[in-house]
């Protein structure tokens, strides 16, 4: 390796789920046609780039990847929160809304009866069904996938029986911890109070922590590449998470850019899923808020959209690294966004509230078998649904504990002329927090706090959400909160 700070799990375990003889009598092999899934998740990622009609984001490689697969326009998370929401992408379940939802998952499983209770995950489903399968960066919520105080004890593992290789380069940030928060040159967040929200320095890709995730995600890549078996290759892309900070080449296109004006920037009025900004305020601002001062909020989201471009720039070099190998063809590629984050939308900065902002994600969807590439699906689709969705394009039996759909029928269908099928319209989706969960229909909105408080958003309106419509329109509010019990109703 090029690195000698990489930290590395290997996870050759004997499974723990016992397939049935349908789904183990046959070895998968690259040469049995099962395609290699190549999945890249991004932190706190908005769909605001060009492929989603915003065109001051420089994203050109997200929106080649747009341009050569399936988008879906309305693609939202199970929760406003890393580890909750990488939880229903890897396990394709409802769960906890905390983000060590995978660590308790994982406690389970050493307990007697943890076959029956708790079902493989998405890559040791793969796994057993003839995958290699490869971890590199963010995938889990904790880059690399352990414990422990720095995120590197072996003993405590995130996923277990998931990875063949879980990997995390920390180079001068020391642990996957410090590479987590890592701002340039090796700084790691010990108080955040005294750590820049924001920064850009110069220098190479690899002055941050997301350059070296790269360097070591192209290694693997190329050696995957050259095996026998399928792969499943998972790189999880830190930035553009707080703090922003991104090498100074990608600030340029953004620091004499006049940025488009904030979408419904008040605090709203009445009792919501509103907070205080916590995370990003505890950061070093120079003294300055965000909801207070105009220029310090267009500064912060230049930063942002430098973090975004460095991202773009860094998936870029590992899908021409994919070309280069000859895999192209032979790859699912998917980008995935864990959830998305209020740029001063409704008074927040950051993510953790049940509004379109923390929930709305980019989802893209590419393989050379898709008939429309370039095309968009407008139905609602969930995080849950990838799962399900990937098992089916890869030829892999059906995960029937998993809670979501395939959407392969749709990408194959009505992608092509972005259409709505009528009875799929109020599929909706399901996102939840610690006090509150919500429905997104195509139309409306529905948020149900623990103790029986309801907002009702009408999306069809300017207003969107911010009016309460739920006195209203009772009917509404009852029938969607009917769908809501019977889809978290589940085994």
């Amino acid at each position: 390796m090029r690195f000698t700070k990489l930290i590395e799990l290997w996870l050759a375990l004997p499974s723990r789920f016992v397939l049935s003889a349908a789904l183990t009598c046959v070895a998968v092999t690259a040469s049995g046609g099962h395609p290699n899934v190549l999945l890249i998740c991004v932190d706190d990622l908005r769909p605001e780039l060009s492929c989603y009609g915003q065109d001051y984001i420089v994203s050109p490689n997200i929106d080649q990847l747009a341009a050569a697969g399936v988008l879906f326009r309305h693609h939202y998370v199970q929760a406003p929160t890393c580890g909750a929401s990488r939880y229903t992408l890897l396990t394709g379940r409802y769960g906890p809304p905390s983000n060590d939802a995978l660590f308790v998952r994982a406690k389970r499983l050493g307990r007697p009866e943890a076959d029956r209770t708790v079902f493989p995950s998405m890559p040791q489903w793969f796994r057993e069904n003839g995958y290699t399968t490869v971890s590199v960066g963010k995938v889990s919520h904790h880059p690399g996938g352990r414990g422990g105080p720095n995120w590197d004890d072996d003993q405590v593992i995130e996923i277990p029986e998931a990875w063949d290789r879980h990997l995390l380069p920390a180079g001068p940030w020391q642990h996957p911890r410090g590479a987590m928060h890592g701002l340039a040159h090796g700084e790691i967040r010990v108080d955040a109070g005294k750590m820049d929200v924001y920064q850009s320095q110069s220098g190479p890709d690899t002055i941050y922590p997301d350059g070296l995730i790269l360097e070591t995600a192209l290694d693997q890549l190329h050696d995957l590449s050259s095996a026998e078996q399928p792969f499943f290759l998972a790189v999880g892309i830190i930035r553009p998470h707080l703090p922003f900070g991104a090498p100074a080449k990608y600030m340029e296109p953004y620091r004499e850019l006049t940025l488009p004006p904030i979408r419904h920037f008040k605090q709203p009025t009445g009792r919501t899923t509103w907070h205080r900004s916590g995370e990003f305020m505890k950061y070093h601002r120079w003294g300055k808020d965000p909801n207070q001062d105009a220029d310090f909020a267009t500064e912060v989201r230049r930063h942002y959209a430098a973090c975004v471009t460095f991202a773009d720039a860094l998936m870029g070099r590992l899908l021409r690294s994919l070309d280069e190998t000859g895999k192209r063809d032979e790859t699912i590629v998917v980008l995935w966004g864990d959830h998305g984050w209020h740029l001063g939308e409704h008074a927040i900065w950051g993510k953790h509230a049940l509004f379109e902002e923390s929930l709305h994600a980019p989802l893209i969807i590419q393989h050379h078998d898709l008939k429309n590439p370039g095309s968009a699906v407008s139905e609602v689709v969930e995080t849950l649904d990838i799962f399900p969705t990937l098992c089916d394009l890869a030829g892999l039996p059906k995960p029937g504990f998993a809670h979501g759909r395939s959407l392969r029928h749709i990408m194959t269908t009505r992608a092509a002329v972005d259409s709505l099928d009528p009875q799929q319209a109020e599929h909706g989706a399901i996102a939840y927090r610690n006090n509150a969960k919500t429905l997104r229909t195509a139309t409306h909105r529905l948020i149900q706090h623990d103790d029986g408080f309801v907002e009702l958003y009408d999306h069809r309106t300017a207003e969107a959400e911010t009016h309460n419509i739920a006195p209203q329109e009772p009917e509404l509010v009852q029938q969607l909160q009917q769908k809501l019990r019977q889809r978290l109703a589940l085994p």
